[in-house]
């Protein structure tokens, strides 16, 4: 067993302790204080400078002379409308190909003799010109110019009948 005396003198012993370590608290606080106020007298660092933000080219969406796409297709039901494929014409090489998978790489010619040259997924160049056939729906090239090729493509309207529907492959610029 500890003696009173050695018990009395602990206690007294961590009283003056903590008594000590609260005064130091209190007597420290103005260098901290003058710290502070230093470093907020500092001037504040350069911002980063706002990224720089890339311009976007505008699309107008001019479909007032388009066909409302949720209104039922006019496609003539007795066999009057001429617009089909032909089953007995012969594919041409193109039409192997989506014609999202073909590129327009460039012109030969100039005027009404413009030839369009078309890549297609197998690297191999083509030339075209108006009148010939590309693209998995029986799309006829109406036009070729120096920075596009125009199409019309027959597609299906769910109804029997079939649609013609504008395309076109743009040279890209590289």
């Amino acid at each position: 067993m500890v003696p009173s005396m050695t018990r009395n003198a602990m206690s007294a012993l961590l009283v003056a302790a903590v008594a000590l370590s609260l005064s130091a608290c209190t007597r420290g606080s103005r260098d901290l204080e003058a710290w502070v106020a230093e470093v907020k007298a500092r001037p504040a660092p350069p911002l980063d400078p706002l990224p720089v933000m890339k311009q976007f080219e505008t699309f107008e969406y001019a479909a007032q002379d388009l066909r409302d796409p949720f209104s039922q297709p006019t496609a003539d039901r007795d066999g009057g409308n001429a617009l089909r494929p032909d089953p007995n014409r012969r594919k041409e090489v193109l039409e192997a190909f989506p014609l999202d998978s073909l590129d327009m790489v460039g012109t030969i010619g100039e005027g009404g003799g413009v030839v369009g040259l078309v890549m297609g997924p197998d690297r191999v160049t083509h030339r075209v010109r108006s009148g010939n056939y590309l693209g998995l729906n029986d799309g006829r090239i109406t036009a070729v110019f120096e920075d596009r090729i125009e199409i019309v493509e027959l597609v299906p309207d769910g109804a029997g009948g079939w649609l013609e529907r504008p395309a076109k492959i743009a040279l890209e610029d590289n």
